[in-house]
């Protein structure tokens, strides 16, 4: 079985095109957990009388704003060996499911499936024909320069995510990121070329949109990993290495920027950062 988790807030109407997607699917065993983060519109009073499919479960949740807090309570009430998880802006196309456990039936050994997207912004498509980094495989020293792994993309194998505690709980924005650093740095994951999701971004609320930017999430989540000797206790030296020189790029990066916004404090703190992890003779890691 595969359960499925939607995490949402306040998105009725397109949390519905999300559960509409998520039934197209075929010839897969799943279950639909909606992880309900305490919202306030028509879901409060609505949901229990839209969704009649068996298959589907409302998970009411005190509201938190922590998306990855609200995923791992989905996942926590998951029957299945594998989850899937689908952002309630977001949409699946058919076959979805079905090819990520085909690629899992024919490599025992994976993990981790994530597929193409489709980005849609305020009704246009994106085009990515610069997004050229590898996708499948040890993609960590891609993955840590940016979030390469959409979080609607992923199957993965419960038992594994569990292993990992699943996603961190206290950021706001680029939770994700901080999980497929740590996943990416254990393990190869496998990707499918054909585009099977829907990413879609507008004027609504985003959290990922919030703040106008999200540098500082990936910094904040990068930086508890690498403060914490996280790789090099889990993985080795070189990946310490390869995250601590990443760090400094970024916090320099940062602090350029809000020196042009004459954010001084801000600019100075980031600096600091950036010096005390700049490292030297970076190693390559395994392909």
């Amino acid at each position: 079985m595969v359960s499925i988790i939607i995490p949402v807030y306040n998105r009725y109407e397109m949390l519905k095109e999300a559960v509409n997607s998520v039934l197209l699917q075929k010839d897969v065993d799943f279950e639909l957990i909606i992880a309900d983060d305490g919202s306030t519109d028509e879901l409060e009073s609505g949901a229990s009388g839209v969704f009649h499919d068996s298959r589907i479960k409302l998970l009411r949740l005190p509201h938190s704003g922590f998306p990855g807090k609200v995923r791992n309570l989905g996942a926590a009430a998951a029957r299945g060996e594998y989850l899937a998880f689908l952002d309630s802006d977001d949409l699946w196309l058919p076959g979805k499911l079905a090819g990520q456990l085909q690629v899992f039936s024919e490599h025992p050994e994976a993990t981790l499936v994530h597929t193409r997207e489709i980005w849609i912004r305020n009704g246009k498509e994106i085009s990515q024909r610069r997004m050229r980094h590898k996708r499948d495989g040890y993609i960590f020293s891609e993955a840590v320069k940016k979030c390469i792994i959409g979080p609607s993309t992923v199957m993965v194998r419960k038992e594994t995510f569990n292993e990992f505690a699943g996603f961190c709980t206290d950021l706001e924005v680029a939770e994700d990121y901080e999980l497929w650093l740590r996943w990416t740095a254990r393990y190869p994951v496998f990707y499918i070329t054909e585009p099977l999701i829907i990413k879609r971004a507008g004027n609504w609320d985003q959290l990922s949109w919030k703040y106008g930017q999200i540098e500082k999430f990936r910094i904040e989540g990068l930086h508890k990993l690498v403060n914490s000797g996280w790789f090099e206790k889990f993985v080795g030296k070189e990946y310490q290495q390869v995250a601590e020189l990443e760090l400094s790029e970024k916090c320099t990066i940062y602090a350029k920027g809000a020196l042009k916004r004459d954010r001084l404090n801000e600019a100075a703190a980031y600096q600091s950062l950036a010096e005390k992890y700049a490292v030297r003779g970076k190693k390559p890691l395994p392909e």
